[in-house]
């Protein structure tokens, strides 16, 4: 028995033309004598809408309400396709999380999957279904309720799916054709790669990419499950979309893969903290406590036992941040000078597996970037990895540049 996953995420399964749509190349997948698990999400704008109401009835909520609302998006999308699949001839069944069961941690809203059995799934296929439509994005707790997985959760449930049943493939079919060198409205000179090494894509997508999920992307490293990104609007061949696979079976590639940014940053920096042991402790402690998002660090050189510290973290986390910096001030865990937030600010980073054997990148990067007559105002490294903070109004310019530099519109 062959097993393909399938994941469509909201915009492709939007409307019931789109369903339809969809339905039809799950169809072909069938013809070709593949057993097909697909995994739907909610139709584009239905979450948003779920959540809205949630809000409007109750501002301090239940979670675990929460997600018995917002997860019955995911059930309509299901149904309907399961139905529409029915009608071509194709033995169907649409699946809930419970139903599977996709087992999950307590934690509403932001769940994480621990075990999906497959004995349900494959004692219905062996019975002659052809296609299990799974509700994305939810599973049911150790309680016995519903939990949800966070935002991008379906594409987690995609990649769960084809590790536990040890999928052929699993197929994300998304608004994009696939994965590119950067954002191509912002560089028309993006070009969509063929395939793209795991390690590249988790890079790429916890630094702005927004093509898929990084939990998903862990998890398909993890297992080493076969991903490929393509669109559900063109016409599909073998070969369409971009492949997110093993670094080895990759024959070659370009040092520096990809361009990503992300533009709601806010650079932080605390003024004049006293230089001691257990300082950076005492200040990432509270931010974490705080559910701060911290990324990019630096400390300055200490002078006269002071020292400057600055971080970046989301725009819309600053004033929580400062809340927490404050309140650690006021109970003697922190002493500072004085607390600044620049809300102005992009992050910019170059990704390749590349960047490993190769010198120079680092170089080559800031000289495009002083070229252009662009200030950095913080660095930080990986082995893959080179990202920096800039005033945001340069965020496009800088992407355009580095692409140029490193020669991104051309194949290895």
């Amino acid at each position: 028995m062959s097993i393909l996953v399938m994941k469509f995420g909201g915009t492709s399964v939007a409307t019931l033309d789109r369903i339809h749509r969809a339905s039809k190349r799950v169809a072909a997948e069938v013809a070709k004598g593949h057993d097909v698990i697909v995994i739907v999400s909610a139709m584009s704008g239905k979450t948003n809408e779920l959540v809205g109401w949630v809000n409007e009835s109750s501002p301090l909520f239940d979670a675990r309400e929460y997600d018995a609302v917002v997860s019955s998006g995911e059930n309509v999308t299901a149904g309907l396709m399961a139905l529409r699949l029915q009608e071509m001839d194709i033995p169907a069944r649409s699946w809930q999380g419970w139903q599977v069961p996709v087992k999950t941690t307590s934690a509403h809203s932001s769940a994480r999957i621990e075990e999906i059995p497959s004995e349900n799934i494959l004692r219905k296929f062996g019975e002659g279904m052809k296609v299990a439509v799974v509700a994305g994005f939810q599973g049911i707790s150790p309680e016995g309720r519903i939990t949800t997985l966070g935002r991008g959760g379906s594409d987690t449930t995609a990649v769960a799916f084809a590790a536990a049943f040890k999928a052929v493939r699993c197929d994300i079919y998304t608004d994009v054709d696939g994965v590119y060198t950067t954002d191509p409205r912002i560089c028309d000179k993006a070009r969509k790669l063929d395939r793209i090494a795991f390690e590249e894509m988790l890079e790429l997508a916890s630094l702005g990419a927004k093509v898929l999920q990084t939990r998903s992307v862990e998890l398909a490293m993890r297992y080493k499950v076969k991903l490929r990104v393509l669109s559900s609007f063109e016409e599909q061949s073998d070969e369409a979309g971009t492949l997110v696979c093993d670094e080895e079976d990759i024959m070659e590639s370009n040092v520096v893969a990809g361009v990503a940014y992300s533009r709601d940053e806010a650079k932080m920096t605390l003024i004049s903290v006293a230089d001691r042991p257990g300082i950076a402790a005492a200040i990432f402690g509270p931010l974490s406590e705080a559910g701060v998002n911290v990324d990019m660090i630096v400390q300055n050189i200490s002078e006269e036992g002071r020292t400057d510290m600055t971080f970046s973290c989301p725009t819309d986390q600053v004033l929580r941040a400062e809340k927490a910096l404050n309140e650690a001030k006021e109970r003697g865990d922190i002493n500072f000078h004085d607390l600044v937030a620049d809300k102005g600010v992009a992050k910019v980073s170059v990704v390749g597996i590349g960047m490993r054997s190769h010198a120079g990148v680092a170089a080559q990067m800031f000289r495009a970037l002083s070229k252009e007559g662009i200030n950095i105002k913080v660095i930080t490294t990986s082995e893959i990895k080179i990202s920096v903070l800039i005033d945001r109004k340069y965020m496009e310019l800088a992407v355009q540049a580095l692409h140029d530099t490193f020669d991104l519109d051309k194949a290895a």
